[in-house]
């Protein structure tokens, strides 16, 4: 099986908390549990790096998944949505991409980092930013990249996921 150097994940991430089948997410698209996500056989090459999506009640989720997947965390880059959802303890306007690696890679040259906050407004439902997977891609250009829990394709990514056809067929451990 083909491995990859870059993987770009959004998890569909199961809540608990929704008191209405309206409110949950469930009615915006399936969602995994946890362990499944875990279980998840990804083809992350031995020296590579994951970018990998987590609203702030699934940090610790989050965490978890990274170290299932094989990856250490390393840091994480705060998306500034300039729109304020819904919360329990505080209205989210945030979401979080949080980097890990695998064995040794390198980070973006020097010169081409960006600050630790990203600002663009939020889209659709639980939809990411373009700008980050397009500037991903210009940092490691001849990387072999894959995105997890894909909903489109983009030229330079392979894709796997029930919103596109899929490039790749994942098993789970």
């Amino acid at each position: 099986m083909k491995e990859y150097d870059v993987i770009l994940a959004d998890p569909p991430w199961r809540y608990d908390f929704s008191k209405s089948k309206i409110g949950s997410i469930e009615a915006h698209y399936p969602t995994m549990a946890l362990e499944d996500i875990c279980r998840l056989c990804v083809p992350a090459a031995p020296n590579s790096v994951l970018y990998l999506w987590a609203t702030n009640p699934k940090l610790v989720e989050a965490l978890t998944v990274m170290d299932a997947w094989g990856f250490k965390y390393r840091t994480n880059l705060v998306w500034d949505k300039e729109w304020a959802g819904l919360g329990y303890w505080f209205r989210g306007q945030h979401e979080l991409l949080l980097v890990g690696v695998k064995g040794k890679f390198s980070p973006p040259n020097k010169y081409k980092r960006i600050p630790s906050v990203w600002r663009e407004r939020k889209g659709k439902h639980s939809v990411k930013p373009k700008g980050i997977r397009k500037l991903i891609g210009e940092w490691f250009p001849d990387a072999r990249k894959l995105e997890l829990f894909a909903r489109d394709k983009a030229p330079g990514w392979d894709v796997w996921g029930s919103d596109v056809e899929s490039d790749v067929n994942l098993e789970f451990r």
